[in-house]
Parts: structure tokens; C-alpha cells; sequence
């Protein structure tokens, strides 16, 4: 029962989100780390390209988490250390982009294509059942098939 226990608890810990934070970068005061944590959580590792810059341990992703304390040490809004960090790194570094005329594309191209390939389904079922619609299938034999099959069966048995 104990091994039993031990190993929940070690699968837990396994399958829990790594932070990569070091110690050393984690702010005195909470608020101001809580603040850190969000504004990070909605920043892209450039390096890693899919994970926050919270999860990363690459280098740049470390000296953007020091970057974004830096500016909330500074006194700045999220606001005004997400522009800053946007300015600097462009708005790849977000992991969600903004909805904006250039970005409308990113917006738009999913359910388009959703929208887009449902109508090809229906059109190709719609086709398939006019096709089967047109197609005649004979029901009977006509008298001249039933001999034919009639003989078939004498000349077997």
C-alpha cells in the first residue's frame, strides 16, 4: 500500500508543469511577482516558439522574464511591459496575437477552412446520392436469365 502511494505521488509530481524559473529571479514582493507570472505566461520563447517564456529554459527566454521584472521594478503597467517587450521583439513574441488588420488572416484562415471543407463533404454527398439516384439497378430476371439459370442448376445437381 505504501509502494502503492509513493508511486502517485511520484507520478504527480512527474506530470506537474515545470516552471523555469531560477531562484534567483523570483521578485521579494508577490504582487509584483504574481504580475510577472501573468505577463510571462502570455509571452513566446522565441527560441522554443510554442511554450511561454515561463516554461522555457532557454537563455532569452530568461532575460525576458528578467526584462519584464525589471520593467515592473521600474513601476511600469502590464500594459506598457508587454508594448515594451512587443517594440523590442515584434508581435511574434505574443502567444496570442492581436486581432488587428494585419493579424486578420490568423483569425479568419481556421474557420474558413472549417467552413470551407464541410462544404466539400456535403457537396461530394450530395453528388454520391445523385449518382446512386440515377443509377438503375435491375430487380428481376427476366425470363430469358431465368432459364439460363434454371439449366445451370440442372446441369450442377
Amino acid at each position: 500500500m505504501r509502494a502503492l502511494l509513493l508511486a502517485i505521488i511520484l507520478s504527480l509530481a512527474v506530470l506537474s508543469p515545470a516552471h523555469a524559473m531560477l531562484p534567483d529571479e523570483v521578485l521579494p514582493n508577490p504582487a509584483l511577482e504574481a504580475r510577472a507570472r501573468a505577463i510571462s505566461a502570455e509571452l513566446r520563447c522565441l527560441v522554443c516558439q510554442n511554450q511561454s517564456i515561463d516554461d522555457s529554459d532557454a537563455p532569452l527566454a530568461r532575460d525576458l522574464r528578467i526584462i519584464v521584472r525589471e520593467r515592473l521594478l521600474a513601476g511600469d503597467t502590464d500594459t506598457q511591459v508587454r508594448d515594451f517587450v512587443v517594440a523590442r521583439y515584434g508581435e511574434f513574441v505574443l502567444l496570442r496575437p492581436v486581432l488587428a488588420a494585419h493579424t486578420i488572416v490568423l483569425w479568419i484562415a481556421a474557420p474558413l477552412v472549417l467552413i470551407l471543407g464541410m462544404a466539400g463533404v456535403v457537396l461530394a454527398a450530395r453528388r454520391r446520392s445523385a449518382v446512386l439516384a440515377t443509377t438503375t439497378i435491375p430487380s428481376a430476371l427476366t425470363p430469358e436469365e431465368e432459364a439460363a439459370l434454371a439449366r445451370l442448376q440442372e446441369r450442377d445437381r
